[in-house]
């Protein structure tokens, strides 16, 4: 019996309510917000059909492939004037822990992840006071011009709305001079809830939803596409999480500009709003099941518009990962050579993984691993022989370094009166 028949038989055993969502869907229909919002309270033989049903989904959308990216993260500078409660990873700039990296060992370090393999680099940071206007565009030519084949994945919406403030430039003005200098797509960060009250509380301050949605639409209108993102597990309710997604579909519907949509758990045990208790109902994270009906609901209501639904081994660890790759995604993410911001937040699943690791967790689960590019071009599917990538060569990953390591760098330190 084949999934779809034996899914099939079992809905006239589930509640009628969510067996008529899930038959809709598997009809490839477009599920609705409020649907989508009752799905997240199914339970018993409920919750393990919606499973069933998104993974149903996703093999028919992209097939039994898992692929992944080999990339590098380059997170400049911890140094930010925004406060978020969710975020370990930034410094106040009169903290001795802040940093700067400078544009010759930004270079460096893309350099040497090319070097290994990676097609991709993944440039983010804090937003430092008194930034240098062009200083985004000059990291980018510099990696240019001696990597010129490698991939820029770069710069948040807010990162790209303080720079356009920096240079007293619109947003349209701003993105077109990025794209110039050599980016090639947006990480759809910054994104958390799509909901104003609850980024206020969360993070007050940060580039507000009526901006982020104009970032990424001006972005795509443009032809850079990003990536879209969503952090859960706090404060949020069910309706909220289908209330993003929703707008996530929308934006797509009418830009196409998406390449993937990655669920993102939040990441507690360092986060100064968990540790300093300064919201009632506060989530350590999302738990297990949780954590699977985001990532099915995601399929589910996505799966017409965006082909793409990321696991992130950073958030969830690398078995948890596995089992929701049966539960509608079907993309396992980057190596993240120097993944900074959840480890800082105290994610304990290291900073590095190597390629011959993810294809081996594919293969456990039945499914056919493929190294892609960042718009999802495949480059190689392995079959059943085992092949050795660089970065599998690399026996001691503290060679990379580590966020830890950064932060007590004098010959990094963070000045305020610095131009790069």
């Amino acid at each position: 019996m084949t999934q779809v028949a034996l899914v099939d038989s079992l809905l006239k055993y589930a509640d009628p309510l969510i067996a008529g969502i899930l038959d809709r869907a598997l009809s490839e229909k477009e599920i609705t917000v409020a649907e989508a919002t009752g799905l997240f309270s199914a339970e018993g033989l409920d919750f393990h059909l919606l499973a069933m049903v998104a993974d149903e989904l996703r093999r028919r959308r992209v097939g039994d492939i898992v692929t992944y990216v080999v990339n590098r993260n380059i997170n400049f500078t911890n140094v930010c004037i925004k406060q978020c409660g969710f975020c370990a990873f930034s410094r106040d700039f009169r903290e001795e822990e802040g940093y700067f990296l400078p544009i010759e060992e930004i270079v460096k370090r893309a350099r040497e992840a090319r070097t290994f393999g990676a097609t991709e680099v993944c440039v983010q940071a804090g937003l430092p006071p008194n930034m240098d206007a062009d200083i985004y565009e000059n990291i980018c030519r510099a990696i240019k011009k001696e990597i010129n084949d490698i991939h820029i994945h770069g710069f948040s919406p807010e990162e790209v709305l303080y720079g356009a403030t920096r240079s007293n430039a619109s947003i349209e003005e701003y993105l077109h001079r990025l794209k110039e200098a050599g980016v090639n797509s947006l990480p759809g960060t910054a994104a958390e809830i799509l909901d104003q009250p609850l980024r206020d509380k969360i993070s007050p301050g940060r580039i507000s939803v009526k901006k982020w949605i104009e970032v990424i639409k001006t972005a795509h209108k443009i032809g850079i596409p990003s990536t879209s993102t969503m952090m859960f597990g706090h404060l949020e309710t069910a309706e909220d999480r289908a209330k993003h997604i929703g707008i996530i579909r929308d934006i797509q519907k009418e830009t196409g500009g998406f390449t993937e949509f990655v669920p993102l758990n939040f990441i507690h045990s360092e986060a100064p709003m968990f540790k300093e208790k300064l919201h009632d109902g506060l989530k350590n994270g999302a738990d297990g099941k949780d954590a699977i009906l985001t990532h099915a609901i995601s399929r589910i209501m996505l799966n017409n518009h965006i082909n793409n639904i990321q696991t992130s081994w950073v958030k969830e660890g690398t078995s948890m990962s596995q089992l929701l790759l049966t539960c509608g995604a079907n993309d396992f993410g980057g190596t993240l050579i120097n993944e900074s911001i959840s480890t800082a937040a105290g994610a304990k699943y290291g900073q590095l993984i190597r390629p011959r690791e993810i294809r081996r967790l594919v293969r456990e689960i039945g499914r056919t691993p493929a190294q892609r590019t960042t718009r999802y071009d495949i480059i190689k599917t392995y079959d059943s022989n085992e092949e050795e990538d660089m970065l599998d060569t690399v026996e001691d990953a503290g060679r990379f370094g580590s966020y830890q390591e950064l932060i007590k760098l004098d010959r990094y330190r963070f000045k305020n009166n610095r131009r790069d």
